[in-house]
């Protein structure tokens, strides 16, 4: 076989694998990055390498090879009954959590919505709108009783059937601002609600999740494995979650419990706070700050804080649906994915940040993340006028 021959082999091998794999994946409406990107470029390499290095047959025969094993790779559309399926979700008073809750129920899942408030007006609205099926369960992630008092309720109306899925939803941002400025007490409390929140929930209601043989989702965050300014707190309590789900993946793998991790980027939803909230952080900010730090900072700096809440705000998104099918396709897949990444940007950026020199993300972050483009801390400030006067 002259080399002519062998490429055209070649060719052909790569237009059948393409169509095979394209129309699978438009059948069963796969993301791109849950093509694996990495994969396809991988069969690539393979494929010039087997071409120019192997002999014909054995390179021909490699290549066709992992061909194969990536088309069987590509997850099915295949869905498993709602029927009997029961879910328990945290943080369900507004946001995604309420949203989710309210979809599952719709769905015909028996929802277990954990709330802070069972009198507050999200709490009410679940009532309101939702099937009689729908429970609401006072939840505090943080306060052990209330997980104590939940799980006797829960194992109550499971009984021997088990509880097929944890949602990990509740979670809270702190604020948003540069690490060295952040009080020591919103680290804390991201790291509470964030991941101990997640890991006291797992631990007391996880044997009922292993006797369905169901399913734990977290809900994590593009800022759980890729660096954004300002996400000092908020980035780290989820960094923390994303690397417990995945170690969870492994642990319970052999108890035919399956673990997803869902890392969406922004979306509109009420862990901004208000204003008022927004208000007390800066005060809190201002309480706590040295006064050496403050001096360097400058008051104006630390007033236009406020700003890169609105900004995030603005550029988020409204529709939830694509977290909401992530979830739903976490929970109900017959062959769910470990990770999944909704929204705008939430595939690309953490390639970007992983698989590109450093330089190209962090140019990047400063042309697309909210920041202080246009002002300096006061020091720095100073010094770029003493520079340019020398």
């Amino acid at each position: 076989m002259n080399q002519l021959e062998s490429l055209l082999l070649y060719l052909t091998v790569s237009a059948v694998f393409s169509g095979i794999s394209l129309y699978k994946l438009w059948k069963n409406k796969v993301k791109i990055e849950n093509a694996s990107g990495f994969g396809l470029l991988s069969l690539l390499i393979l494929e010039i390498v087997s071409f120019f290095i192997l002999s014909e047959s054995a390179g021909l025969v490699l290549f066709s090879a992992a061909c194969i094993i990536y088309l069987y790779s590509i997850p099915d559309k295949y869905m498993l009954p709602m029927e009997g399926k029961s879910v328990l979700i945290t943080g369900c008073d507004s946001g995604l959590g309420h949203a989710l809750a309210k979809h599952l129920d719709e769905l015909g899942v028996l929802v277990f919505a954990g709330v802070l408030d069972k009198k507050g007006p999200g709490a009410e609205a679940l009532k309101r709108i939702c099937s009689p099926r729908l429970s609401l369960i006072q939840l505090d992630v943080t306060n052990v009783e209330e997980i104590k008092k939940a799980y006797t309720n829960v194992k109550s109306r499971v009984q021997d059937a088990g509880l097929w899925g944890i949602v990990h939803n509740a979670g809270v941002l702190g604020y948003v601002t540069d690490g060295e400025l952040l009080p020591i007490n919103v680290y804390r409390q991201c790291m509470e609600v964030n991941f101990f929140g997640a890991v006291q929930i797992t631990k007391m209601f996880i044997s009922l999740v292993r006797k369905a043989k169901g399913r734990l989702i977290s809900i994590s965050s593009m800022a759980g494995h890729t660096p954004i300014p300002g996400f000092a707190a908020y980035g780290a309590s989820k960094a923390a979650l994303s690397m417990f789900s995945a170690v969870m993946r492994q642990d319970l793998f052999k108890w035919g419990v399956k673990v997803s991790t869902i890392h969406p980027s922004g979306f509109k939803t009420n862990i901004f706070g208000s204003q008022e909230h927004w208000r007390s952080q800066d005060q809190n900010i201002l309480d706590n700050v040295m006064p050496d730090v403050k001096e360097d900072y400058g008051s104006d700096y630390l007033s236009s804080i406020q700003d890169l809440h609105h900004k995030m705000f603005d550029i988020s998104s409204a529709d939830l649906s694509p977290v909401l099918e992530d979830v739903c396709h976490a929970l109900l897949a017959e062959n769910p994915h470990a990770t999944y990444t909704p929204g705008k940007f939430a595939y690309f950026i953490p390639c970007l940040a992983h698989y590109f020199p450093l330089w190209v993300y962090d140019y990047f972050s400063k042309q697309v993340f909210p920041s202080h483009k246009t002002l300096l801390p006061r020091s720095l400030r100073i010094s770029q006028v003493k520079n340019k006067t020398l």
